[in-house]
């Protein structure tokens, strides 16, 4: 098995774990294929550190490789789905930072989740993603997203007006801080931050949904991700922020923006007891109610 692994970068209390990680994938003779930083990052033990294969950027990955491990939180794994683009190498997501919906297996759990990767006994969650198209070149090699796009006010200028078209069709002026266009997966994120719902992944759906409405009767809306999403932009500003997850880049006001389903998905691994419903009770809490 040929197997990748990136993180942003961890404590140095986290060396522990990434050994133990490690020493778990060399028991089964795997090749490993490891990010340059993260290996420049710790002194390994030679035994290791002589079966590391330092890889830079995405184009030393090809689709021979069986899983692309992210450590860290689930800002890193968003990182990883860049790094992957099309190539279709399953994301291993274990979480090294605090919440964790997408990076849900834990430190403890590295042992079981090594063994499930070798054994093939994981199950994989199909994600969509979302495309932004523009009349100007934006976000380089990776204009799409896990989460959700969003349209933002500069820092303290004004609100602004966001026209918002449903393949052409209007459908509303948002007088806001900003939108946001999420995907069923980046409905726990920033979208649930904003009082948006939550959805299944295998919903098929974006939401829209305002930030920091001036209108009290505008809601968040669900529409199916078969519709091409346009829109205008008006305020006193001459400029606004679009972001895809954690990237950003400033622009125009005038600028054509366009967000649709992205033509290729990303396949999230998981152990079989982690499912959606379980990571939404551990991570928000639910039926933990002292009255129950």
């Amino acid at each position: 098995m040929k197997v990748a692994i990136y993180s942003r970068g961890l404590d140095f209390e986290q060396e522990n774990p990434l050994l133990i990680l490690l020493e778990e994938l060399t028991r089964y003779d795997t090749s490993i294929l490891i990010f340059q930083q993260l290996l420049e990052q710790f002194t390994l033990p030679k035994h290791l550190y002589d079966k590391m294969i330092p890889f830079k950027t995405s184009d030393d990955l090809d689709d021979q490789i069986d899983c692309l491990i992210s450590l860290g939180g689930d800002g890193t794994l968003l990182d990883t789905v860049a790094l992957v683009k099309d190539k279709n190498i399953p994301i291993l997501g274990i979480n090294f930072g605090r919440l964790g919906f997408l990076a849900s297996i834990s430190k403890d759990e590295l042992a079981s989740a090594v063994d499930s990767l070798m054994n093939h006994t994981f199950l994989i969650d199909k994600r969509t993603l979302i495309h932004l198209d523009s009349n100007e070149k934006l976000f380089g090699e990776t204009p799409f997203a896990l989460n959700e796009f969003a349209i933002h006010k500069r820092d303290t200028s004004p609100m602004v007006k966001i026209h918002t078209y449903l393949n052409g069709e209007f459908l509303n002026t948002y007088w806001a801080d900003g939108l946001i266009v999420s995907t069923p997966t980046g409905s726990t994120g920033y979208n649930l931050s904003c009082n948006g719902p939550i959805m299944f992944p295998e919903s098929a759906s974006f939401v829209i949904t305002p930030v920091a409405p001036h209108n009290l009767n505008v809601r968040s809306i669900i529409v199916p991700d078969t519709n091409v999403i346009s829109f205008e932009v008006e305020g006193r500003g001459e400029q606004i922020i679009c972001a895809l997850d954690a990237r950003r880049e400033i622009v125009s006001k005038s600028i054509q923006l366009a967000v649709r389903r992205e033509k290729f998905g990303v396949n999230l691994l998981r152990l079989n007891e982690n499912s959606f419903l379980s990571t939404l009770r551990s991570k928000l809490t639910w039926g933990l109610d002292k009255r129950n």
